[in-house]
């Protein structure tokens, strides 16, 4: 297995790239940029989708669709925004052969076109608040693509809520942060995030304050994750979504927006993966349990199959392998590299014994297991080591992380993994002195750890790290 890929220790990039290609994840697209997600890489967005969708919509969302095209004059209606994107636009200036009359905008985020629509849908106090997710492509030119991580087209999932007070804006979009993007990141793709407000520098065009979910990766630099938005009235004021209130006058409404994508796959490449392949947490794995014929006779394969089905009953998402004119190695490396976080070897040797071998991905442990153990066998393997990842994701965050009182000391501390430092230490003309040398302020946190609502708050923390 040594060199199948490039050691992490060695070429922390190259081992990335090596191990999308070698586990079949992705591929580069034929416009520069681009990606194609291979089923190996697809299966695992499908599962995170799903997870996702389902903590969206117990939060009380609903999923709509909006255009891929927008008008440009929605982005110049609201200024700031259209500033913020303008380098990453891709503008449509042509159709069935003609000039168009406007240029019309591929959507970097949504926000414009959903505006005009709830300003249409919104006119009572009685229509609020108004809760819509999308699932959807975007697109923002990158001009240093790398997949997953930054490419100019990508999947993601943007919610965007109209609300009748600043309050409950601010608490919805510190309700998705939490229950919805945290409770995923933390408990089912098992990185531990460090959640913050982001500083005025680094918020979202056009918001009035940005949440974030940071996460460490295995060479010590950050990875945003998933932002939410309170976005004030801006949108609101720009696009006249305005309600007639319950006393009678005519009041702006206080929208949010948040949005997760494709990057929480890099993100979990980079977090989890080793020097053998990728590393999927159980919860999230489209394939848990991996059953394989190691080498066919002597009722090898109708035990691997009953295997197979006994697992499937105790509701494993399982696969079985039976490809007996492949040579057993590299299909056992082609498991590794994919990260299934269990394997269930049957072969004629252990059978004989009343035996199969179970392989755990985390660790690397291998236990002859009698057969009629090995569905516990696997069911405890699996929450164990869902457990494990992250424990191990977080020790690692701790030993790569440092108190120090100055900005210099973070900025050499960021060369290595973060730094925690007084934000009144930092502040406006420090962090841009930071930014100078390639290390940003990821979020800001209180004493307790908790979110705070301004960056003027006293006694704040900052986190400083080199971020992809």
């Amino acid at each position: 297995m040594a060199r199948v890929l490039t050691p992490r220790a060695e070429d922390f990039p190259r081992w990335y790239q090596d191990l999308i290609a070698k586990a079949k994840l992705a591929d580069n697209g034929p416009v520069r940029g681009t990606m194609v997600i291979r089923p190996a890489g697809y299966a695992i967005w499908e599962r995170m989708q799903a997870e996702m969708d389902d903590r969206i919509k117990a939060a009380g969302a609903e999923n709509a669709y909006f255009p891929l095209f927008i008008p440009e004059s929605y982005l110049k209606r609201e200024a700031e925004h259209v500033e913020g994107f303008s380098p990453e636009l891709a503008v449509v200036t042509h159709g069935g052969g003609k000039q168009l009359a406007e240029p019309v905008v591929v959507r970097p985020t949504s926000e414009t076109v959903i505006g005009e629509f709830m300003a249409k849908w919104i006119d009572s106090y009685r229509d609020l608040p108004l809760l819509l997710n999308q699932w959807a492509n975007v697109v923002r030119w990158e001009l240093r693509p790398r997949i997953f991580l930054r490419t100019s087209e990508f999947l993601w999932q943007e919610g965007h809520t109209a609300h009748a007070t600043r309050e409950d804006a601010r608490a919805y979009a510190r309700k998705i942060l939490h229950e919805a993007y945290e409770d995923l990141m933390v408990n089912v793709l098992g990185i531990p995030v460090v959640v913050g407000l982001k500083t005025a520098r680094e918020r979202f065009a056009g918001a009035t304050a940005t949440y974030t979910c940071e996460g460490m990766m295995g060479d010590g630099k950050a990875l945003q994750l998933g932002t939410s938005h309170e976005l004030g009235q801006n949108f609101a004021k720009a696009f006249d979504i305005s309600y007639s209130s319950a006393e009678g006058g005519r009041e702006h409404a206080w929208t949010t927006s948040w949005g997760t994508s494709t990057r929480m796959l890099g993100g979990l490449i980079m977090c989890h993966g080793d020097d053998n392949g990728l590393r999927v947490p159980p919860r999230l794995a489209p394939v848990q349990a991996y059953v394989m014929v190691v080498k066919d006779g002597d009722g090898v394969a109708e035990a691997a199959a009953k295997l197979r089905d006994a697992l499937r009953d105790a509701g494993v998402r399982v696969a079985l392998d039976d490809r007996t004119d492949t040579p057993f190695g590299r299909r056992a490396v082609d498991a590794e590299l994919r990260g299934y976080p269990v394997r269930v070897e049957v072969g004629p040797r252990d059978l004989a014994a009343g035996n199969a071998v179970v392989v755990r991905r985390t660790d690397g442990s291998k236990a002859p297991t009698p057969v009629a153990d090995v569905v516990g066998a696997v069911l405890a393997a699996l929450e164990a080591d869902q457990q494990a990842l992250h424990d191990h994701a977080l020790a690692f965050r701790q030993s790569r992380t440092v108190d120090v009182a100055t900005l210099a000391e973070a900025i050499e501390a960021a060369a290595t993994g973060w730094a925690r430092v007084p934000w009144a230490a930092v502040g406006v003309e420090g962090e841009a002195k930071a930014n100078g040398q390639g290390v940003t302020v990821r979020c800001l946190l209180r004493a307790d750890g908790s979110v705070p609502d301004t960056e003027d708050e006293p006694d704040l923390t900052a986190i400083l790290a080199r971020a992809y």
